[in-house]
């Protein structure tokens, strides 16, 4: 008799966990199915939208215009050398004030995460939660659009060589910041060759 009923809850257990995994899927698959492809600006835009919303902005780096993505790996790549270099050879107390310049994005980790960071900090995602609402219309010319929300704001997007739209507006602000860092990099380079050059020489 015990072991019927053993068997019994084991059954109701096994058929419990069966449901809520179908029940899972199936949310999953009304979620997924009800956005446009990210293949136009709308599919784009509301994929941002819920990255933001969930908290994972990382996650909206896919819809980022081309130069604004390669603008991310130069960041990247720049913060990463010059903390190196200042860790290496820059001097105390020298070394502690530098190397706080870059040391935040040269941490971030690759790109979506540099992005992720550089829009915190520059108080991006704050303005983009605040912005974002739901799509009233969508204008395209050639290889750009524009997104009208709900509340009157237009977001440009372009479309970028795989496909997918890339939103537009951080482009200029990051594209800048990829150029004053490769110029960092020049003049912490030298410092750190003419810091090791001292070095030797005591």
């Amino acid at each position: 008799m015990r072991k019927r009923k053993a068997m019994r809850t084991v059954s109701r257990r096994t058929w419990l966990l069966t449901a809520v995994a179908v029940l899972a899927a199936l949310v999953g698959y009304r979620v997924l199915t009800r956005f446009p492809p990210d293949t136009i600006p709308e599919g784009a835009y509301l994929r941002i939208a819920v990255a933001l919303e969930h908290g994972e902005p990382e996650k909206a780096f896919p819809y980022l215009e081309e130069e604004s993505q390669i603008a991310c790996f130069t960041i990247r790549d720049y913060s990463r050398l010059a903390a190196t270099a200042i860790a290496a050879d820059y001097p105390e107390p020298v070394k502690a004030k530098e190397l706080a310049s870059y040391q935040r994005l040269a941490e971030a980790g690759e790109p979506p995460k540099v992005w992720s960071r550089f829009a915190e900090d520059s108080g991006w995602l704050r303005r983009l939660r605040r912005d974002l609402s739901g799509v009233s219309g969508v204008e395209i010319v050639g290889e750009r659009a524009t997104i009208i929300t709900a509340r009157g704001t237009r977001y440009s997007f372009r479309r970028r060589p795989n496909g997918l739209w890339g939103l537009t507006m951080f482009t200029a602000q990051l594209a800048a910041e990829a150029r004053r860092l490769a110029r960092d990099w020049d003049q912490v380079n030298k410092a750190a060759s003419d810091y090791r050059a001292a070095a030797k020489e005591r």
